[in-house]
């Protein structure tokens, strides 16, 4: 984050000063900087800048392991089977159930010949029943099964059938038996890998290897060291936790980014974060499934929700629509709720990769993304100060003091002044505080009690007006003329009107507005209202 005293850095990922700087993650709710004790790991943003060394990594392998009880039966040697032909579900494949061994097919009656096959039927001398088909008398066999696959003439293994589009994409090895190397990825803590529970039986292990042509940040609750970015429950109005909340929302580790090293250093965000075993593992009661490349993907308990702005983030922006992403980073509708076992619709039209103005909701707290360009045209902290400045050098009084107002330094963003602008909302008239119609303690007016307003009578809340200190929330340069309702918190016209219209993820399934700097839900008709301020009468 900028310090008061720094100077305009450039942050543009082409400058040479420095390592090339991807972007920033802003918490929403901050204003700028934590109240809390442990500011040690937890910030109010996070800078990604391009490593020394690449940690990022890929999908390479996936194993699919078995219980000690199904291992143990795989070994029994039963009796080949005899199955109806019927049950050959894709035209390129031949289930392993339906290849009949020779020497059973006298003593199985009964079984059905597929109306699509009867083409295969040959002579079947051997047989004694006309529906049953000799391995032998299957002609062109390469055309229907792998034949690097048969181990014995009449048997072919379970676990050598793999489906043709399975080997066209990553992961480039697959390991579908029942063996070691599964739990051997997961025990092995130089080894990233994802577990997918199917069953108490199946676990499908995807090893993952090093790339060297991306960098990956982790974000998430846990104070362990894969987690670049530790992040709390936000409360509104009273920031983040100063100690973790007895039942949070957020996952100890929400969500991992990559971005690539070169240009145009783009930036991918992922379900689930990898512990400090390197491993992510997906229980069996989350949501997973089985995409048509034959790939597994998964959602987190509560999700990780992504909303992408529309016209990037400027005076033009509107928002998007919400969506979840998985595990493998697609794009999905939303569950019915935060928690619910059955998944969204994919949506393939829209992807993970982030871009300027881009939220990521952790279900507890919520991230602006901010792209190293993007940054490079926003206001700084120093910019603020002088726009502060520039407002307190017009010398707005109050209406019914005539006292001469002023905002306070951005150091004491929360402290009460005696100068300290108020605002009646419902109008937006500015005055100094007073007891016209209340007679009671500024403290106590900050809880937003209604007041009428002197000016126009107009009833309302009357609370102390606060400069938005977070530079990276403000669409442009504007000097403050808007507040939020009922906050109070100050900036521009074009970033009030925006976040007024943004709805960010609350609770399990519902979405609200909120103030950027305190998450506070908005109010009124519009979210924010103009301020009026009285000019001096000398």
């Amino acid at each position: 984050m900028f310090s008061l005293g720094q100077e305009n850095i450039p942050t543009s990922p082409a400058s040479t000063k420095g390592p090339i700087k991807y972007g920033e993650l802003l918490l929403l709710g901050c204003n700028g900087s934590l109240t809390c004790a442990d500011k040690s790991r937890r910030k109010s943003g996070f800078a990604l800048s391009r490593r020394t060394r690449a940690n990022g990594v890929r999908a390479s392998t996936v194993h699919t392991s078995c219980s000690t009880q199904a291992s143990k039966a795989s070994k029994v040697r039963a009796p080949p089977p005899v199955i109806h032909l019927s049950s050959i579900y894709h035209p390129s494949v031949i289930h392993p159930s339906s290849i009949i061994h020779p020497s059973h097919t006298q003593h199985r009656p009964h079984v059905l010949l597929h109306p699509g096959l009867q083409g295969l039927q040959g002579e079947s001398s051997s047989t004694h029943h006309p529906s049953v088909i000799h391995p032998s008398s299957i002609i062109h066999l390469s055309s229907i099964i792998h034949l690097s696959s048969i181990h014995h003439p009449s048997v072919i293994h379970p676990s050598s059938i793999i489906h043709p589009s399975y080997t066209q994409r990553s992961p480039s090895t697959v390991h579908t038996s029942c063996s070691t190397q599964a739990s051997k990825a997961v025990s092995n803590k130089e080894q990233h890998s994802i577990s997918y529970t199917l069953s108490r039986a199946q676990t499908v292990v995807v090893e993952y290897t090093q790339d060297s042509n991306t960098d990956m940040f982790q974000i998430g609750r846990s104070t362990e060291n894969p987690i670049d970015f530790v992040v709390t429950d936000m409360v509104p109005g009273a920031q983040a936790l100063a100690q973790p909340a007895a039942q949070s929302t957020i996952s100890r580790f929400a969500c991992r980014i990559i971005c690539q090293r070169n240009p145009p250093y783009s930036a991918r965000v992922y379900a689930a974060g990898f512990d400090s075993s390197k491993n992510i593992f997906l229980g069996e009661r989350a949501a997973k499934w089985r995409m048509q490349d034959g790939q597994m993907d998964g959602l987190t308990t509560n999700g990780v929700l992504v909303m992408h702005p529309r016209h990037g983030f400027s005076q033009d922006s509107r928002p998007g629509l919400w969506r979840e992403i998985s595990v493998c980073g697609n794009a999905l509708t939303l569950r019915e709720t935060r928690s619910a076992q059955q998944r969204g619709k994919t949506v393939s039209s829209e992807s993970n990769e982030l871009v300027d103005g881009s939220l990521i909701d952790l279900c507890g707290a919520t991230l602006l993304w901010r792209t190293a360009e993007g940054l490079a045209h926003t206001p700084t902290v120093n910019h603020l100060e002088a726009l502060r400045q520039e407002l307190n050098a017009g010398r707005p009084q109050c209406p019914v003091g005539f006292n001469t107002l002023a905002f306070p330094s951005l150091r004491r963003k929360d402290v009460l002044d005696e100068k300290q602008p108020w605002a009646y909302l419902r109008c937006g008239h500015v005055h100094g505080y007073h007891g016209w119609g209340g007679r009671r303690h500024p403290e106590v007016e900050a809880a937003c009690q209604e007041r009428e307003c002197p000016m126009c009578r107009a009833r309302g809340p009357y609370v102390p007006l606060w400069l938005g200190c977070e530079a990276g929330f403000y669409l442009d340069a504007e000097p403050p003329t808007h507040a939020f309702i009922p906050c109070g918190h100050v900036c521009s016209q074009s970033t009030a009107a925006y976040w007024s219209q943004i709805r960010l993820p609350h609770g399990t399934h519902a979405f609200q507005a909120a103030c950027p700097f305190c998450i506070r839900p908005l109010g009124g008709d519009l979210g924010c209202v103009r301020l009026i301020f009285q000019s001096p009468l000398d």
